[in-house]
């Protein structure tokens, strides 16, 4: 790199060019994006209902109560008595990090029955504009399809544009357990694609659930589809800033910190949702192995020592991936820093050959998928690094169900 590279010049350049693409982005999109958060709706009802419950005379912990101190609960009551917290509060058990995973499957299963009911009704409600029931219809859908049999549902919340995650594979017995964090316009509707299946959070984690029981059948993995968050909608000022990305990040702690086991984490974080991982790095618990980000706009710091944690970073970005034309610095808290695939940054640089743009890095047959996969089971010797020096594979380990290096 030159000196020019590296001129006042050239950062204050870069500075107009981030505001200016800020401005047009609120011209275009109006600052109706800073939208508020949420009304309380079913899910908070469901957890005040809980916390004035009471089972046998006793009032029942506090939904907030730590994880593992709402795992005793749980385990000191029968079967039976469970399987009745879960019908009288689907929602809030559904949701309630510490419960057991299989009755959180089983109470999200009643409370999205009891949405898809809703949203029927919504269906033919002349007060709704024929839009209006129409989305009622695609929800009503979703729902349905989310109630299937073979599907777990860790956590569901049908207020606002909703909020869902799905597990693959057996968590409770996983050797290895990986989290897909997506990005913006991430939703219930969204949340599943028929056409190009791999550009969404279900199928993101399948295809990543089927590439690391390919790599390594013997190694038992689970894969978590986790768009348990409200994302940006779009590409207006809630995407430029870290206001999202500040929620998910406690949502996605109390996830990490709340599954089974102590089996190691691997977060794969793709476009915004690298945003998201950015900003809960430094408070994620010791057994999350690796922060992996695909099409990244930024992770909110300079540099990855920055993100105070043990885990490895490792970052990857297609050549044809639009992302990379946005301005990588922060201004006045618009704008998500440096660029994680630079060599200034400090990632582990993998090789993203056939992802096809922003929206491909997990699509079956790619050298990007392939380099999940291979971080998902601990087999970091065998990764594809972007550079022919393969800095990205230095001091690691190469077994299948490795821990740190």
């Amino acid at each position: 790199m030159t000196s020019f590279d590296t001129s006042p010049q050239l950062n204050v350049w870069r500075a107009l060019l981030a505001l200016a693409v800020v401005f047009v982005m609120l011209a275009t999109t109006g600052w109706t994006a800073l939208r508020n958060e949420r009304e309380a709706g079913q899910l908070q009802a469901s957890l005040e209902s809980w916390s004035h419950g009471r089972l046998h005379g006793h009032r029942l912990p506090d939904p907030d109560t730590a994880p593992d101190r709402l795992g005793r609960f749980f385990a000191s009551l029968s079967s039976q008595e469970r399987v009745r917290l879960a019908q009288r509060y689907p929602l809030a058990v559904g949701n309630m990090n510490g419960a057991p995973v299989a009755l959180r499957y089983q109470a999200n299963r009643l409370a999205l029955l009891q949405a898809r009911a809703v949203e029927r009704t919504r269906m033919h409600d002349a007060r709704l504009t024929p839009a209006g029931q129409q989305e009622a219809g695609r929800r009503m859908q979703r729902f349905e399809a989310l109630t299937a049999p073979e599907r777990h549902i860790l956590a569901f919340d049908p207020d606002g544009s909703g909020r869902v995650a799905e597990v693959f594979g057996d968590l409770g017995s996983a050797e290895r357990v990986s989290v897909v964090v997506p990005g913006v316009d991430t939703d219930v509707l969204t949340f599943q694609r028929t056409n190009r299946s791999w550009s969404a959070p279900v199928g993101m984690a399948q295809a990543l659930y089927r590439a690391e029981r390919e790599a390594s059948p013997a190694t038992r993995t689970a894969v978590i589809a986790w768009a348990d968050y409200t994302a940006p909608a779009g590409l207006g000022i809630d995407s430029a800033t870290a206001m999202r990305a500040e929620n998910g990040a406690v949502r996605l702690n109390a996830l990490v910190r709340a599954l089974p086991g102590s089996s190691p984490v691997s977060l794969f974080c793709h476009s915004y949702g690298s945003v998201v991982c950015g900003v809960a790095a430094h408070t994620l618990p010791s057994r999350v192995a690796d922060i992996a980000v695909a099409g990244s706009p930024g992770m909110r710091v300079s540099h990855a020592s920055h993100l105070r944690t043990t885990a490895r970073v490792w970052a990857m970005r297609d050549a044809d991936d639009w992302i990379q034309d946005v301005p990588y610095l922060e201004v006045g808290g618009l704008g998500h820093g440096a660029d994680p695939v630079s060599s200034a940054f400090g990632a582990r640089v993998l090789s993203a050959q056939g992802a096809d743009g922003h929206a491909g890095y997990f699509e079956p047959g790619t050298e990007s998928l392939l380099n999940f996969a291979e971080i998902g089971i601990g087999a970091y010797r065998s990764v594809h690094c972007a550079h022919e020096d393969e800095a990205c594979r230095a001091g690691l380990s190469g077994t299948a169900t490795a821990g740190r290096a």
